[in-house]
């Protein structure tokens, strides 16, 4: 509710009142229409805030901000998908090496046979 998440992060009920007016956050209602803030909406109140108090970003500064957020966690996910499409389609195209001989240091070659005729004679 607006009044726990306004002491908890030492804000006044106005503050959170103005963040959802902007845009910048979007709380669910309940059937009373209470206000009611979810994780994630906290975790991006401490991203706001944290901008505000820390780095002295206004409102507008702000939101600029948490859109690029929003589209690099996009292309993020979208970078992910392909990175993990890529591997399957890898996995079905890539044929593993013959196996080698386990029991040799080098690789075995068979020579050709010598033509038939008398071994060890010599012209």
């Amino acid at each position: 509710m607006i009044s726990a998440v306004a002491e908890l992060y030492q804000i006044h009920p106005q503050t959170l009142r103005l963040y959802e007016r902007e845009g910048l956050l979007q709380p669910s209602r309940s059937e009373g229409n209470t206000r009611l803030y979810a994780q994630e909406d906290l975790e991006r109140l401490e991203v706001i805030l944290k901008l505000t108090r820390e780095f002295g970003v206004n409102l507008a500064g702000v939101e600029i901000i948490l859109n690029m957020r929003e589209k690099m966690e996009a292309i993020e996910r979208q970078i992910a998908e392909f990175i993990e499409t890529l591997n399957q389609e890898l996995a079905l195209h890539i044929q593993p090496p013959p196996a080698q001989p386990r029991n040799t240091l080098i690789p075995v070659v068979e020579l050709p046979k010598a033509p038939p005729g008398r071994p060890g004679r010599r012209k």
